[in-house]
């Protein structure tokens, strides 16, 4: 049965490339708003706008862990998302609603539907959604009504939705093609690395591929049809100290084709790397609090701008009566230093010979990608924006994404850190020395590794982020070899942070993966240089109590029958 499954698999990700449904999908989405808009026009409460999207998604799924295939699968799926608006521009059902513990946009989840070539069906379904949304919407706007005059006058008064220019684009829709034989094979010898240490608890490599075919129609003339595929490989290796505390690494690839990914010595090179690691991890000595000069490498630096600088530009934050609203104010403000310059852009697909998975042609209200300079010179400029306007920024920059089914806001692209003033890393590292000698320190750290992190933009919790370090070492003073040490998160307030960068390396790092937040997870990228930092912050990472196995991993035990 297990070997009739994945035949099928194989089978299902190497669709013939006519696609009679397409031109299906855009002309039923087409008609029924057409339909909509002229019956809807004479009703007591009539929509001022309606857009659906239809996201297509072709995926294939295969993870091994320990040389053996654990899971393999694939899906095909569609979801319709619509936007459909009562009440004008300048005000409209989507308006936040002041004083509610359980506010939402307004915006109701997107609902699957058919993936055949029958148009009837796909109309029905969209009829269905869009009978649901409107009367939400409707009885949304009336709650909104009431709230404007009960409270007080509100801060920002930018019109709920900005006018824009139609646009229509089409591509050529993609269908998966993989070779699943190969990657299954190539996925069993990557995991059987981990088993060379047995006491590596997680040894796991998976691969994800996808074909986004993205349908967009709107009721002011735009029309866009585009395509995207991602193919990710992601290994990871987990162990635990004999204190109790578990320590992952991980490796990440990402292409727009498979041909782009690295070739199988490169994977394998660097996953033998990591279980020496994971090895020296488990022994390495616990680090304490920590306050003073550090290294954050270029991937290091990527997510930490991405956590820390990202999310408090993204426009609607500064509408929210919620959010703490941190740059609102500081337009033409130095908030950086003088060589740092920070971009959002979506147009780029790679820098250098790496692929950068924030790339996008049209966002997902149907607004063209454009590229935002948000910092020059170290002086803030410029938001991201959807089509949610705010004080000073009337209009999307096309920075409005979300996940299939989720509602619209701002969000990152591909974040770029540029410095104009750099030096070698070995010098930056002697620039580390020179600073832990100024402030009396025997060493400063290296943050090599980054694994994610969050960051708190809210007013009613302090305005802080935690980054989560993977790989972190001591770089002395006095010249004596870097120490790995283990168990620490970077902690700290934002204006503060950027204001002890001191210098930037020549180097550059790239960070691809994916930022989850309130309307859903996109993919974005974040690249950067090495930075130098006069102070950081750093705290205890929080442990697990449990202790390691009882009994040796059955690996060990094959060895030991083997000799």
């Amino acid at each position: 049965m297990k070997s009739t499954l994945l035949s099928l698999i194989a089978a299902l990700v190497c669709i013939a490339p006519a696609r009679a449904e397409d031109a299906v999908v855009m002309s039923a989405m087409q008609e029924e708003m057409q339909r909509t808009m002229k019956d809807l026009a004479h009703d007591s409460v009539p929509p001022y706008f309606l857009s659906y999207g239809v996201t297509e998604v072709q995926s294939y799924t295969i993870s091994a862990a320990f040389g053996n295939v654990q899971y393999e699968d694939s899906d095909h799926s569609r979801v319709l998302d619509v936007d459909v608006r009562v009440g004008s521009y300048n005000l409209d059902n989507t308006r936040q609603i002041r004083g509610s513990n359980f506010e939402s946009s307004g915006r109701n989840a997107g609902a699957n539907i058919p993936v055949g070539n029958d148009k009837a069906a796909l109309r029905v379904a969209i009829w269905s959604k869009t009978d649901r949304d409107y009367k939400a919407a409707i009885e949304r706007y009336l709650k909104v009504q009431t709230n404007i005059a009960v409270k007080v006058r509100e801060e920002d008064s930018s019109a709920d939705f900005s006018r824009e220019s139609a646009y229509t684009y089409s591509e050529p829709l993609k269908n998966l093609q993989l070779d699943t034989t190969a990657w299954r094979d190539r996925l069993r010898r990557l995991s059987a690395l981990f088993s060379e240490d047995p006491a590596i608890y997680t040894g796991q490599v998976f691969l994800q591929a996808d074909v986004n075919n993205r349908y967009f129609v709107n009721s002011e003339g735009t029309q866009i049809q585009t395509s995207d595929t991602y193919i990710r490989v992601f290994a990871i290796g987990t162990t635990k100290a004999n204190d109790g505390m578990s320590l992952p690494l991980y490796r990440s690839y990402f292409a727009f084709t498979a041909n782009g990914l690295p070739d199988e010595a490169t994977m394998t090179r660097e996953i033998k790397e990591m279980v020496q690691l994971l090895g020296k991890l488990r022994t390495a000595p616990l680090m304490e609090t920590y306050s003073g000069p550090a290294i954050l490498s270029g991937e290091a630096s990527g997510v930490f701008f991405h956590e820390i600088f990202g999310h408090r530009v993204e426009g609607h934050r500064q509408k929210d009566v919620q959010s703490s609203q941190t740059f609102k104010n500081l337009i033409g403000e130095k908030i950086l230093p003088d060589f740092i310059d920070v971009e959002f852009d979506p147009t780029i697909s790679k820098l250098g010979s790496r692929d950068v998975v924030g790339f996008y042609r049209f966002d997902n209200e149907g607004m063209k990608a454009e590229k935002i300079l948000s910092v020059k010179d170290g002086i803030f400029r410029e938001f991201l924006m959807s089509r949610s306007p705010i004080e000073g920024f009337s209009h999307s920059n096309g920075h409005g994404r979300s996940q299939p089914g989720y509602g619209v806001v701002a969000r990152q692209s591909n974040l770029l850190v540029k410095a104009d003033k750099r030096v070698p890393f070995e010098k930056l590292r002697a620039m580390l020395r020179e600073e832990c000698k100024k402030q009396k320190k025997e060493y400063g750290l290296y943050f090599v590794e980054i694994q994610g992190g969050f960051t708190f933009t809210g007013r009613t919790v302090p305005n802080a982020f935690n980054v989560q370090p993977l790989l972190v070492y001591k770089i002395f003073a006095d010249g004596r070899p870097d120490e790995l040490v283990r168990g620490v998160d970077l902690i700290g307030t934002p204006l503060t942070t950027f204001k002890n960068i001191i210098a930037a390396a020549d180097d550059l790092g790239i960070f691809n993966g994916m930022c989850g937040a309130e309307s859903g997870s996109v993919p974005v990228s974040a690249s950067s240089p090495s930075l130098l930092v006069s102070t950081i912050e750093a705290q205890k990472k929080a442990k697990s109590q449990a202790k390691p196995p009882i009994l040796p991993s059955p690996s060990s035990l094959k060895e030991e029958k083997s000799n």
